[in-house]
């Protein structure tokens, strides 16, 4: 079974390109983590999980409910991570999850897909994400052939650098830099409440038709990127800034569940 969890499509693009040519069963986890739903799950098939990388580490969201959630059936899960430039050491700690539930590690796989997290970085054009999503299609189709082959992914090279960043830098991330305080919608705003169904934590609600956000946030970009008139705003960082969301589509040969 593929698990993914997707704030902008890249990893949901992903999952279902996998999802169509394994014909397995997709599930997004959004709603399982928004109203923390651990219950039992169980699969025949080897576990996927699809998840964005943030801070050179699967997001910390993600991570809680795999460790809360019991997988039965199969011991066997694969990770594949979306990522704008690199996953950093995500291998040291996604084998100890798995040492934890007593499953099997076949590894990690990256899959590079255009930048989405507007905070930090810009994001690129339409035209720029069509082309990093071909150039990716050659490494999904490497991560199906591994997993229906039974196959471990291969293990890639850690660096010094990459140590750091999944070790001291993600722990510093989030208390540093993961806020909501700098979010706020501009008069654009049409009261549709898309970002109040989009966000994993439940964190805005609407005061006088605006969104208002909590203190609950993992910076998914959700919220800004998926406003369908452009009306939320991270600071004065995001004005006149490109939103992303994956412009490409992928359907299961089965629904998701």
């Amino acid at each position: 079974m593929i698990l993914y969890f997707s704030a902008t499509g890249n990893s949901e693009y992903v999952a279902k390109r996998i999802c169509k040519k394994t014909e397995d069963q997709a599930m997004n986890l959004l709603n399982k983590i928004r109203e923390h739903d651990y219950s039992n799950l169980e699969s025949d098939k080897p576990w996927i999980i699809v998840a964005p990388t943030y801070s050179w580490r699967i997001p910390r969201i993600l991570y809680n409910w795999i460790e809360k959630t019991t997988l039965l059936g199969n011991k066997d899960i694969y990770f594949i991570m979306t990522c704008a430039g690199s996953i950093g050491n995500s291998e040291k700690y996604l084998n100890k999850l798995c040492h934890m539930k007593n499953m099997n590690y076949r590894g990690c796989f990256p899959i590079l897909m255009p930048e989405n997290y507007i905070a930090l970085f810009s994001t690129p054009s339409k035209e720029e994400s069509f082309h990093i999503i071909e150039l990716a299609e050659v490494d999904i189709d490497k991560t199906i052939e591994t997993i229906k082959k039974n196959q471990s992914f291969p293990s890639t090279p850690i660096t010094i650098k990459d140590q750091l960043n999944s070790g001291i830098i993600n722990d510093m991330f989030y208390p540093m830099f993961v806020s909501a305080k700098k979010f706020y919608a501009t008069d654009k705003c049409i009261s549709c409440g898309k970002c109040v169904t989009v966000c994993p934590l439940n964190n805005i609600h609407m005061t006088d038709k605006k969104p208002v956000w909590e203190n609950n946030c993992t910076h998914c970009m959700a919220c800004i990127n998926r406003c369908p008139v452009e009306a939320i705003e991270y600071g004065n960082r995001t004005k006149s800034m490109m939103r992303y969301t994956c412009p490409k589509q992928s359907f299961c040969l089965k629904q998701d569940i």
